[in-house]
């Protein structure tokens, strides 16, 4: 009887998370092998040449250095109060007794069993709790970076093997370490979206999950280079003619 009630649960919801875990393996694929074509990939070396051209003229950058990586700490503040905020939220819906716990049996397709309801909560619950510490992460090497990015790296004081890495190339580095959070943050909340869903059932799941792919896509690929070759094949089309 158990099984009646939860089959869709089953195959449904399963299939949809799949899909978009697949996605971020082909995109952690594309990032790997050709970085450029990704809006992460580029924004990526777009901020090793900013570091490298605050740190080599400080003097005049220093503060907005100081402001941009404010705002960088200031988003992700966000995005882990509002993760923390959802926990705190689900926490206390799992531990109440009243009827917002239980989900519409008439307008709801799949499982309302107590195990079922528990799974559901307990899952999204992780997965917020998971994106709160990747934020949490994150400011900890922005600020990091917030207080290197302005100090100076005497080259006559260092070792021959401290001089092997630039302070560039280490501020760089705890920066991208500070955005790859971020950004890990903010997929395991868009995650979450769909799961939030599934205390209605698990065909919003699926469904969400598989439109939110296509979404992700548009925003996380360039198309420039797509359409700037089609733009330059016609114009010589046209000058042959």
């Amino acid at each position: 009887m158990e099984w009646r009630e939860c089959y869709l649960d089953v195959i449904l919801v399963p299939p949809g998370l799949m899909v978009y875990a697949a996605y971020h393996v082909y995109l952690w694929y594309k990032l790997r092998t050709q970085p450029l074509t990704t809006i992460i990939g580029t924004n990526a070396r777009a901020r090793r040449f900013w570091v490298a051209s605050i740190i080599k003229d400080n003097e005049k950058k220093n503060i907005l250095a100081v402001q941009t990586l404010r705002n960088c700490i200031m988003g992700s503040t966000l995005m882990a109060t509002t993760s923390i905020l959802l926990c705190a939220g689900l926490a206390a819906v799992i531990s109440s007794t009243y009827a917002v716990k239980k989900p519409l049996n008439d307008a709801v397709y799949g499982a309302h069993g107590e195990f079922m309801v528990a799974l559901k909560y307990v899952t999204i619950l992780t997965i917020f709790l998971f994106s709160f510490f990747s934020h949490s992460l994150s400011i900890r090497f922005i600020n990091q970076v917030n207080i290197l990015i302005n100090t100076p790296f005497p080259p006559e004081e260092l070792d021959e093997e401290e001089e092997m890495i630039t302070p560039e190339e280490y501020v760089a580095e705890l920066l991208e370490r500070g955005f790859v959070l971020n950004t890990v943050g903010n997929r395991l909340f868009y995650a979450a979206l769909p799961l939030m869903l599934w205390i209605f059932g698990p065909v919003l799941v699926f469904l969400c999950s598989v439109m939110m792919v296509p979404l992700l896509y548009n925003l996380d690929f360039f198309f420039f280079g797509k359409q700037r070759r089609k733009i330059d094949g016609k114009t010589s089309c046209g000058t042959h003619v």
